[in-house]
């Protein structure tokens, strides 16, 4: 290209830093500007709700629709300090509101993965016309305010004493950024159930106020885990073949986090499987997966030939085979996850193949032995089906 002005050169250059790239490019943050980027903010509030439940910080996150075109989530953990404090463990909710962290309090598999983006409450913030922070301690409480990122008001105010503890987040998404400001209740109250399978006792509630005259609230908890949420896919999908839901959790050093898995095998259908890394969907699967179906296929293989049910020679039964009427999910939280892409949709930490497909090779191979008639009747179902017509 030639001519006067086609030049470009660093002055040129436009930079832009904090919340001014965040409304600048909110795509980048939240994905959508649409209702999509809405779920994402309110994920994201709810992510450090929850994170408090997994370090023991908290029982019970409360999430509200507000007829005002607001969402509220509070938490009943003990007070958050809005600055950092020395020796708190982390950042105080100034820091978190009003800035991006190379490195987010609580971290590794006590911090949760409630969006794919999750970027935290800057972002939050950012693109919210007005946001409200709240704590509450020994009958009192402060607020701090913020207008589309930047404080406003006094930096705290005292306010008439209120009973209980904990933290309030109340945010308002911009209309001069987003398309819609209506999130969907049926999408955001099927996420939260996912949380509370994934995440045993913790109790959380979705209320919305917008409909006039008609309130309409759901509410979570689930004391058995990911144990209650395979015997809720089975009952989504059809009756089960039989007997308990097997499951059990495990601690590995070696893939540093634990394990929990759950599986049952209905009496036909197709295979349902469920993988979660950190309580963030893998919907394209992983290393935990993987080592899922290494597990079942060698517990289904040798208790087949133990019990003569095939031949000694034969080779191992098809994975497609084991799957049929499997419902299951499987569920790690790590210290370190590796995810392959940018949406966190596939796990690739090597060392979880290896630990999962053991654990559950030797838990549902001792499973077989405890409940020998039961075991026949699932693997021989297996075999039958396995073979070719």
């Amino acid at each position: 290209m030639a001519g006067d002005g086609a030049g470009y050169d660093a002055a040129r250059i436009e930079v832009l830093d904090g919340r001014e790239a965040i409304r600048k490019r909110p795509g980048m943050y939240v994905g959508s500007t649409g209702e999509r980027g809405l779920h994402h903010m309110v994920f994201d509030a709810v992510g450090r709700a929850v994170d408090q439940f997994l370090v023991g910080r908290c029982g019970s996150v409360d999430v509200t629709l507000t007829a005002d075109g607001g969402v509220r989530v509070a938490d009943d953990g003990p007070q958050d300090p809005f600055e950092t404090a020395e020796g708190a463990g982390g950042p105080g909710l100034e820091a978190l509101l009003t800035g991006f962290l190379a490195e987010y309090w609580p971290s590794g598999r006590r911090s949760v993965t409630v969006s794919h983006f999750n970027v935290g409450l800057f972002v939050v913030n950012a693109l919210s016309s007005r946001l409200t922070a709240e704590v509450r301690c020994e009958g009192a409480h402060r607020v701090r305010e913020y207008a589309r990122g930047a404080e406003v008001g006094p930096t705290v105010t005292a306010v008439e004493p209120t009973a209980g503890s904990g933290t309030t987040i109340a945010f308002w998404p911009d209309t001069e950024i987003f398309e819609t400001t209506r999130c969907s209740f049926a999408v955001l109250a099927e996420r939260f159930r996912q949380l509370a399978f994934l995440n045993r006792g913790l109790h959380i509630s979705l209320t919305d106020e917008r409909p006039a005259g008609r309130t309409r609230a759901v509410s979570f908890r689930y004391p058995e885990g990911v144990r209650d949420f395979v015997a809720a896919l089975d009952a989504e999908t059809g009756a089960a073949f039989g007997g308990d839901v097997i499951g059990f959790e495990r601690e590995d050093p070696r893939m540093a986090g634990t394990m929990e898995v759950a599986l049952l095998w209905s009496g036909s259908g197709k295979e349902h499987t469920l993988g979660f890394a950190n309580s963030g969907a893998t919907p394209e699967g992983g290393t935990h997966l993987d080592g899922f179906r290494d597990g079942v296929t060698a517990a289904i293989t040798a208790c087949a030939r133990e019990r003569g049910l095939s031949a000694p020679t034969d080779a191992d039964l098809r994975a497609q085979g084991i799957g049929t009427g499997l419902r299951a999910v499987v569920s790690v939280k790590l210290d370190r996850p590796e995810f392959l892409g940018s949406t966190r949709g596939l796990l690739g930490n090597a060392d979880v193949r290896v630990c999962v497909g053991e654990a559950v090779r030797e838990y549902l191979g001792a499973w077989f032995e405890e409940h020998p008639k039961r075991a026949t009747e699932i693997v021989d179902r297996i075999v039958r089906d396995d073979r070719p017509l």
